[in-house]
């Protein structure tokens, strides 16, 4: 025992602990990786997306069961009754609709026509940027520039060509989307009408076949993972109508054409984390520099301070710490997500991992696995 030297064998155990934890870590990423290849290999997310087609109507009667229920309930605290409260609610929903649609619709149209008519413009700008750019790389010798640049303007005229032509074809299935997509609306506002005026009772109905033991700690995790996921969706419609609102004035005021369009780009992809603003500022700043130089520097140097601010003051005064999530697993979550389900994937990455985050933690203080690692 004398010759044992206590201070080296403290470092193997603390440094054999640290291996146990990146090993654990990376068990779980493996069986993660292996399961949701393993899904896709066996088409279960198809007949997942199957059932979600059919079931989508009453999907989104819950969706606007679980958004509307709070302000029907504060309401009801505040001595309303139920039915009027819910009808309340649902015609000042009905009536931003209206307004909303009445308002921005038809602009919106309009925009999109002349941001279609204006896509050639704007392809055969980047192709002369892009010209210009490799003019820079002449002199290295290992390069063959004119076959790159006849790449690129093959690659872009061929962009060109799909554009015009497939523009017919693409406002048709648009428009039979958006006849099916208002079937569906309407359908799941009757839908989520009627379970709004009892769903307290579908709330009780659904606690009762959790066995009496685990209620109240399941409870506890439900509500746990409702304030994040309202939390999410209420903070990012909030930011993104913001981002949409703010960026549309200022697009206009500075001249870019088909501003509203270009404001509702840019807050629909602040959606995702990161990367999304950059998706936004791109396009915006792009379509300006079709018109000018100087107004593309000037519209991304704006839209910079605008997602600064964003950044700096809406992300923590809306959202907080809600999500309590660390960067790096945000920028995991997105690849992984982005990888397998696309655009969707990264815009549902953030909850959804914040959700797994609640559940390892619920299942860690409650049986305690990882004991060991301490």
């Amino acid at each position: 025992m004398r010759n044992i030297d206590i201070k080296k064998l403290n470092e193997v155990i603390n440094l054999s602990k640290k291996i146990l934890r990146i090993a654990f870590i990376l068990i779980i990423i493996i069986v993660i990786y292996v399961l949701t290849m393993l899904l896709k290999e066996w088409q279960i997310f198809l007949y997942i997306l199957k059932i979600f087609k059919i079931l989508l109507p009453l999907f989104f009667g819950l969706v606007i069961v679980w958004l509307l229920e709070p302000s029907v309930k504060y309401l009801v605290n505040k001595g309303v009754n139920r039915v009027l409260g819910t009808i309340f609610i649902y015609v000042l929903m009905l009536s931003f609709l209206y307004f909303g649609f009445i308002a921005f619709f038809p602009m919106f149209l309009e925009q999109t026509n002349e941001f279609i008519q204006t896509l050639p413009d704007i392809i055969t700008a980047i192709a002369e940027w892009a010209n210009r750019f490799l003019e820079n790389f002449r002199h290295l010798s290992f390069l063959d520039i004119d076959l790159i640049k006849g790449d690129i303007v093959d690659y872009l005229n061929g962009l060109i060509t799909s554009v015009t032509t497939e523009i017919p074809e693409t406002i048709i299935n648009f428009i039979t989307s958006l006849i099916s997509t208002i079937g569906i609306f309407f359908l799941g506002l009757i839908i989520g009408f009627y379970l709004l005026l009892s769903s307290e009772d579908v709330s009780k109905s659904l606690l009762t076949l959790i066995p009496k033991k685990k209620r109240t700690s399941l409870e506890s995790l439900f509500k746990d993972i409702n304030y994040i996921l309202y939390s999410f969706v209420k903070g990012t419609a909030l930011i993104g109508f913001i981002v949409f609102l703010v960026s549309s004035v200022i697009f206009s005021l500075i001249g870019v054409k088909t501003p509203l369009l270009l404001g509702l780009i840019c807050g629909l992809t602040n959606v995702i984390p990161y990367i999304g603003p950059f998706i936004g500022g791109a396009i915006a700043t792009i379509v300006a520099l079709t018109q000018s130089f100087p107004l593309g520097i000037l519209t991304m140097s704006l839209y910079t301070i605008v997602q600064t601010l964003e950044s700096v003051v809406l992300q923590p005064l809306i959202m907080g710490r809600t999500m309590r999530l660390h960067p790096a697993t945000v920028l995991m979550g997105l690849i992984v997500f982005g990888y397998f389900f696309g655009i969707i994937g990264m815009i549902f990455a953030t909850p959804i991992m914040a959700i797994l985050r609640t559940l390892f933690m619920f299942l860690e203080n409650r049986y305690q696995f990882l004991n060991f690692l301490k």
